[in-house]
């Protein structure tokens, strides 16, 4: 039981003793507001028609009962409607025992549920880039943040490994490549292919172009380009089994494949399974087939298949082109089936941008209309675009922010502000290159996950890499100086393991109190699909701990009582912080 439940218990049976049987759902409580004396608040407006009082007496009635019988009652206050509860230091003392004592601190017991969560989903025609990584560290810590509320997680990638984009990559290689590979180029397999992508861009508008100076309209120029066309016979003959296109398929995917490695092993994202639409698109045509065999589809005079959607608010949704080759949501719900038979879930979540909302929206409503009536349990996390100063990117014209070059950056940077500032000195160059990567990569991790999902954001690399303010390294920097004291305590020989209680400052009060807060924090996080709440909480749990560390001195303080429980404050402050930070996928370091 936490403690805003403790508190309602105790309010419930002081409201029943003072006005009779009371509904537990009409007594809230709620944090005091930091502008407030005390640490809870009950809402004494809900309660009224019961006490037929007015609400001053109310919370004054209820003040006195509380402090009367319950023991952790020590002081209240009223504000108007809000009855304010000042809890006993010895109560805090003892709930930080409990911290202390609880060795999965933050980790809820199993809830038997088990949840999928599919993040990442790259396309194999060209590098991740920028957004990439908003989508992989996004799905990554909702993972982890799940797993801490005690569900079976399933961390899944669909790879969009078929389908027109990526036979685009293939027929330019084919027409302009020379057999150049990654071995010749010295490239990274996915920026070959990536490379190729663009030339198919770049040709395409050229052949665009030459057709309308022939007099062609633009429409039919785009349908006619010589590269288009090949494009889509390619994608015929791969649908077809025709060799020597899946040959050339595998062989460039191969590249694509080795090269999202080594970006997913920098970004220290992973997964439990990788599913690939090249075979779940031939599941979503049978099931095409069967949504044709109910009625629930229709198909049109060119032999394309869709499904009529306006009764529902929506419209028409093509599901199968004329020519038989499958679109998106065809193999949407040939993997959504896949997963569901495999896997007895309880949660299905797809980490997509919010330009994809009306498809997942579409997803959901045919899987019903089908039958499926799991469909109700997916869930479409939703998250904004990531934006740079300069304007949004374009993968086809070749003006996205790679995601490897972008993760370089901020490991050179975080080096060189980290040097600067003084804060490799005495480090040997292992530890300079593991730290500045540590820090390169919470900076830009912390700065991406610490903005609600929904929001669309800017990202500013530099702004990212301060050690000051609400930011990755400000953080690590905090949880660094706790275990620069913990080992100065521990060369001095200072056990503080089995430290005493001792009267607690009203600063220490609020670290513990904030410290209780974090199996909450996790709740909620996981709740919302929101590492935002989580990166919020951290940063204020290191601001509070800061303003302590600044006011009261630990290793100096003669009271051996006294320092010894601030170690193990400093201790337990330390260790949240790295569980919380782990939450974001964000590694923590002993030194800095």
């Amino acid at each position: 039981m936490n403690i805003e439940q403790l508190i309602q218990t105790a309010a419930v049976e002081a409201v029943t003793k003072l006005y009779g049987e009371v509904n537990p759902a009409l007594v809230q409580i709620q944090k005091t507001r930091k502008e407030f004396s005390g640490d809870y608040t009950l809402v004494v407006f809900p309660l009224l028609k019961t006490s037929r009082k007015a609400p001053e007496a109310t919370a004054v009635e209820i003040g006195e009962a509380l402090k009367a019988d319950c023991p952790m009652v020590t002081e209240y206050n009223v504000i108007k409607g809000f009855l304010n509860i000042s809890l006993n230091p010895t109560f805090w003392g003892e709930r930080f025992d409990d911290i202390c004592a609880d060795k999965s601190f933050g980790v809820a017991a199993d809830s038997g549920k088990t949840v999928m969560i599919e993040y990442s989903s790259p396309n194999t025609n060209k590098p991740l880039h920028l957004g990439h990584i908003r989508n992989n560290l996004l799905g990554y810590s909702v993972a982890q943040i799940l797993k801490a509320a005690g569900h079976n997680v399933i961390k899944v990638n669909l790879v969009n490994d078929r389908g027109i984009h990526i036979c685009k990559s293939m027929i330019a290689w084919q027409q302009y490549g020379q057999g150049e590979t990654p071995e010749s180029s010295g490239m990274k397999g996915d920026h070959l292919v990536g490379k190729y992508y663009v030339e198919f861009d770049k040709h395409y508008k050229e052949q665009i172009k030459q057709l309308v100076a022939e007099g062609m309209s633009e429409d039919e120029a785009k349908k006619q380009a010589p590269i288009m066309r090949g494009a889509q016979e390619m994608l015929r003959k791969w649908e077809a089994k025709d060799a020597e296109v899946i040959a050339l398929w595998e062989k460039m995917n191969g590249w694509v494949y080795e090269g999202f490695d080594v970006t997913y092993k920098a970004l220290g994202v992973d997964f439990d399974k990788v599913y690939y639409e090249s075979q779940t698109y031939l599941l979503g045509k049978s099931i095409v087939d069967e949504g044709l065999a109910k009625g629930v589809f229709f198909r049109k005079e060119d032999n394309s298949v869709w499904i009529d959607l306006t009764a529902d608010g929506l419209d028409q949704k093509l599901l199968l082109r004329g020519d038989g080759t499958s679109v998106y949501m065809t193999q949407d719900l040939g993997t959504a089936f896949r997963r569901w038979e495999d896997n007895s879930l309880d949660e299905m979540i797809y980490v997509v941008g919010n330009e994809q909302n009306y498809h997942f929206e579409v997803l959901k409503l045919v899987l019903k209309k089908l039958g499926y009536d799991w469909s109700d349990n997916i869930y479409h996390l939703s998250y904004g675009m990531v934006e740079l100063p300069e304007g949004k990117m374009k993968s086809r014209e070749g003006t996205v922010v790679d995601a490897d070059d972008l993760v370089a950056e901020m490991i050179g940077t975080a080096r060189d502000m980290s040097a600067e500032l003084g804060k490799l000195d005495g480090l040997t160059p292992e530890e300079q290159d593991q730290i500045t990567a540590m820090i390169g990569l919470g900076a830009l991790k912390y700065f991406i996950l610490k903005v609600d999902p929904r929001k669309t954001m800017l990202f500013d690399p530099r702004e990212s890499i301060d050690f000051n303010g609400n930011t990755g390294p400000f953080i690590q920097y905090t949880h660094a100086r706790i275990k620069s004291v913990l080992r100065k305590a521990a060369e001095a020989g200072i056990d503080y393991s089995a430290a005493e209680q001792v009267e607690l400052l009203a600063e220490e009060v609020e670290l513990i109190k904030t410290l209780t807060e974090y199996p909450s924090i996790v709740a909620s996080a996981a709740q919302n699909f929101a590492p935002s709440i989580v990166g919020a909480y951290v940063y204020e749990l290191c601001k509070t701990f800061n303003s302590y560390y600044h006011d009261h001195s630990i290793l100096r303080e003669e009271n051996a009582s006294v320092r010894n429980f601030r170690l193990r404050l400093a201790e337990q402050v330390a260790g949240v912080v790295a569980k919380g930070m782990g939450l974001m996928g964000i590694n923590v370091p002993d030194r800095m």
